[in-house]
Order: C-alpha cells, then structure tokens, then sequence
C-alpha cells in the first residue's frame, strides 16, 4: 500500500554493499539516477558480470520452493535499477523504494522503461496485474505468496497483491546481505499459516514508540504479519485516553504515537491487534472507579478485577473500546482485529465462586434463569464486548482460552477465535475440544512462546533453538501435536502463532535486552510458521545465517 511518509528502513551495510558491487565489471558512462527518479535518461546497456551465486537463497524464514538454473544469479551491481512498469502512482511503488534504499540506494524507474541487464522488475501478476487490483486486502496465505526468478543478470519479481511482492523484497534483501545475491533459477514462495506474529505487554512495561517501530521492522524483515498490543492491564493503561483521561498512566504512548505506529505497520504489511483485557487485568482503570471494583463475600477487594453484576460497569468499558477502536483503525476491506482479553478472572478463581460472590452468581440467575451461572455472566460480558468492537468494524475477534466455559446457558460468540495460552488455569480445556466443536485456535503455547520477564510461576525464557527443534503450529498446549484429524489442524483452523513477551517483573529486563532476548524466538518461529517442513538448516548453521543475513543484532 502506497505511504509517501513510510520513515526510512536501515539500508544495506556499506562493506556488504561495496562488495557486490566490486565483483561487477560494468561501468556507465552516463551518471546513474537518484533514487525514485522518473528520468528518461538511458544508461548504455553494458552486461554485469560477477562470481555466480550459488546454492540456495540464504534467507529466514526458507524459501518453500527453488528450481536451480544455470546462470551466474543476480547482484547489486553498479548502474542496477528499480523497474515499476505500473508506475510511480500504483501500489507496488512504496515496496520498490524501500527495496531500492535497503539495497544502498538503487535507482527506481516508473512506467514503460526497457529492463537492462542488472535490474528488478517489480510487477504485480495475473488478475490483480491491473491498477484497479493493487489495493487489494490480504485474506490469506494464498495473497503473500511471491515468484522471484534470477535469470540472465536480470531480476523479476512478481505477485498477485503489494503484500507478496513486500516479502520478496525481504527475500531480496536478506539474500544480498547473507550471500552477496540470488542464485540463477526461480523461487516460488508462499507461508504455511496466514497469522505469524508477535504480542507485546506495554501495560506492565511501557515500551517507546521507537522501541516498538524498531521491533516492527525486525519482525517484517522476517516475514511476520501481525503485531499484538496489550496496552492495558493492573500496572498501567499506556494510551492516551480523551473519554477517560484520569485512567491513563503517566508513562503512555499519546494518539499521534499509536497512528504513526499502525502507519508504520501497516506500511510493512503488519496487522495491529489491540487487546483491551476485561473483566480481569483492569486495576489501573479500576483504581478511579473504586465502586466497580468486584468484592467478595467478606467485602475484600480483588485486585484487576471488575464487578460485571454492576450495571454501570459495561458502559465504561464499552465506552473505552469504541473510543480505541477508533484509533486502531483498518483498511476497508481489511480483516479488523480485536482482543478482548478473558483470562484469570479471579471470581471464577475461587473454589466456589458462588459462595464467595453471591453479587455475581444472583446477577446471572436473573439474567439466565435459575440455571445461570457466574461463568454464563462472564460469557455474556464477553459477548456483549464483542457486540461493541464488532458495531466499530472489528470482524476479528479474540480471546484467551481460559475465557472459554462450557455446559451452561450461555455459549461463546461462535466467530471468537480461541488465543491457546496455557492447560494450566481455570478452564483448561485441552486445544482439541475447542477444534472439535469447530472454533479456530491461534497457538499462544506458553511452553514455547512465552518471554515472561523475570520468570517468574516456573516460567523459563524460550529458546528460539528449542522452538526451531521441538515446536510447529500444531503443538498448541504442552510439548505434543493436538490429537485431532489432520482436516482439523489446516491453516483454516489453527491459523498460526504469535510469541508473547510478557512484563510481569517489569524491571528483571531493560527494554535493550528484551530486544536481544526475543530476536532468535522471533526467528524460529518466522520458520516454523512460514514452512511446514522440517528445517533443512541445523540450530548452528541457521544462528549463522540469521547473524550474515543481519536478523540477529
């Protein structure tokens, strides 16, 4: 999608840069032109020559297909250029300026110019080729597949929408700085599951909107599409709020961050999931409503938790997620992502919840009938949220698997994706029963992809060698692959995995080292997302390649 203020990317490093190009033996006698520049200016068409590329292309996550040519591959080469036959007005011309500045500074050419020896074509393919089909949104998989064919000192890429031809830019780019270039053949690319992402706890730990746009970059290069925020929680609320004001903590990303972080994402192909945890995780907005605060039988206060039999207490919250629904706003056309949170509410913590909270379990009997519970209130506080981001576009909605009950009066909104985090609390119903009554279930495995800080409840940090050696999308809970027929573990049912960094002791990690700590995770599972395969890389050859291919710091 085309963004004129898209900020700059890190370019090629200059040695790496300056190596490809003293392999070439091309020389113009005409100066090259600045990048974007839309001159018709002809450079002579001199042939480019270099050592040939060989083996595979050295990119995280793998290519899934390579058919080998004979030929020298492609370099960046002295005089290489950019090559947008759609224009400098269609929707692949952002994704070119970028790979033209990642690259050192190519130049980029627009409309009907001839492609030399040496150059990219970037083109949009088949029915979306035209003007009209450059916008189009992603849906699946299928719309980030990409073709790159290396042949005859020249490079094409192509793909049926932006998203596809994002990625093999980065395919590009990694290849040039792990290997020098792409070796002569043809990739056919496309990932295995269409979510892959990261989710990021700003409540308990306010992270800066540098921060963030800096993890943004890294997670794109690695082909990883989508970008949760858990921004509020007992330890803070970090966005500017305009309904509620006096709920915002001191240390918060105003407005103007948090639409220059969606501008960015978006820009990069990356989906920003909001997550607005209720009826748990709400101490900071509850400590200005101290009468929404759920009691139990001994009139003691629960930390986070919100009294939902209160019938002021759903108007707050339902005012809060329209007002930052506004903010996260979505592409028309676009899946719109919404986290409602569920988890750990501590009412239904307790060893008889309706003993300890009379207030909530005579709320559901006159809401339900003699037969509700305090799980058919929690159920229906949560169905009555997703009524309120679904009535501001949100049409993809989430929520942790502990927020789940079944065998009441009241069921789940059968079109909220189950975010699988852990067998270990209330609720804890296996991943399998979930894909058997036919819910889709996102993989939040906290054996694998959780980076509790501090670690603390017998929580490790993980090991991107243990996620790339023991894990894939199916192993949802515990170390196993769910038990279920294999028609149940497609990308249309389990659709991926995100890697949650969590700030439970805020202070056990700098922001810096939380960086450091996430990037090899962030790797292993950009791998095990995009490829169904067993790696064909060991532990230590794919830690060099991320460290050439710069992923790894």
């Amino acid at each position: 999608m085309s963004n004129p203020m898209r900020p700059s990317r890190a370019a090629l490093p200059a040695a790496a840069l300056t190596g490809a190009l003293l392999l070439t033996g091309c020389s113009h006698s005409a100066e090259t032109e600045s990048p974007g520049s839309t001159s018709a200016k002809v450079n002579p068409a001199v042939t480019p020559s270099w050592a040939p590329v060989t083996g595979t292309p050295q990119v995280i996550p793998a290519v899934r297909d390579f058919r080998r040519a004979e030929g020298p591959g492609w370099r960046p080469s002295k005089g290489a250029r950019v090559v947008v036959p759609a224009g400098k007005g269609s929707n692949v011309a952002d994704e070119a300026a970028l790979m033209a500045r990642d690259l050192g500074g190519l130049t980029v050419v627009y409309g009907d110019e001839p492609v030399r020896p040496g150059d990219i074509e970037v083109k949009l393919s088949g029915k979306n080729g035209g003007k009209q089909g450059n916008n189009l949104p992603v849906q699946g998989a299928a719309d980030e597949a990409y073709t790159l064919t290396a042949k005859g000192t020249r490079l094409t890429l192509t793909a049926p929408t932006d998203a596809g031809i994002f990625y093999g830019t980065r395919t590009i780019k990694q290849a040039v700085r792990a290997a020098g270039g792409l070796p002569e053949g043809t990739v056919n690319d496309r990932p295995g599951r269409p979510q892959r992402g990261m989710s990021l706890d700003n409540a308990r730990k306010p992270f800066t909107e540098d921060w963030i746009n800096a993890r943004l970059r890294e997670i794109a290069d690695l082909k990883l599409n989508q970008f949760q925020l858990h921004f509020s929680d007992d330890q803070g609320f970090r966005i500017q709020s305009d309904t509620h004001p006096e709920v915002v903590s001191a240390d918060h990303l105003t407005k103007a961050q948090v639409r220059r972080i969606i501008a960015l994402a978006r820009s990069l192909h990356i989906s920003v999931v909001p997550e607005l945890d209720s009826p748990g995780h709400l101490g900071a907005v509850l400590d200005h409503y101290p009468d929404l605060q759920l009691r139990n039988a001994s009139g003691r206060v629960i930390r986070g938790a919100i009294d939902i039999s209160n019938p002021k207490a759903g108007p707050l919250i339902d005012s809060l997620l329209r007002e930052m629904s506004q903010l996260f706003t979505n592409p028309k056309g676009a899946p719109a992502y919404w986290h409602l949170g569920g988890d750990e509410y501590q009412a239904l913590m307790s060893s008889s919840p309706s003993t300890s909270y009379p207030q909530l379990a005579r709320a559901a009997r006159e809401k339900y009938g003699n037969n509700g519970t305090i799980e058919d209130l929690t159920t229906g506080w949560l169905n009555d949220r997703q009524k309120t981001v679904e009535g501001q576009g949100k049409n993809r909605i989430e929520a942790w698997n502990d927020g789940f009950f079944t065998g009441g009066v009241v069921s789940a909104d059968k079109n909220r994706t189950v975010a699988y985090w852990t067998g270990k609390e209330i609720g804890k119903r296996p991943p399998e029963a979930f894909l058997k009554e036919g819910r889709n279930v996102l993989n939040f495995n906290d054996e694998y992809l959780y980076y509790v800080l501090g670690q603390p409840n017998q929580f490790t940090y993980p090991t991107g060698e243990r996620i790339y050696r023991d894990w894939t999308p199916m192993v949802i809970r515990g170390t196993r692959a769910v038990n279920v027929p294999a028609a149940m573990t497609g990308p249309d049912r389990i659709p991926g995995a995100r890697f949650a960094i969590w700030c439970d002791r805020s202070q056990a990690q700098t922001a810096p080292q939380v960086a450091a700590g996430i990037r090899m995770p962030l790797a292993a599972l950009a791998q095990k997302t995009w490829d169904p395969r067993t790696p064909a890389l060991s532990w230590t050859a794919f830690t060099a390649l991320a460290k050439k291919a710069g992923l790894s710091g």
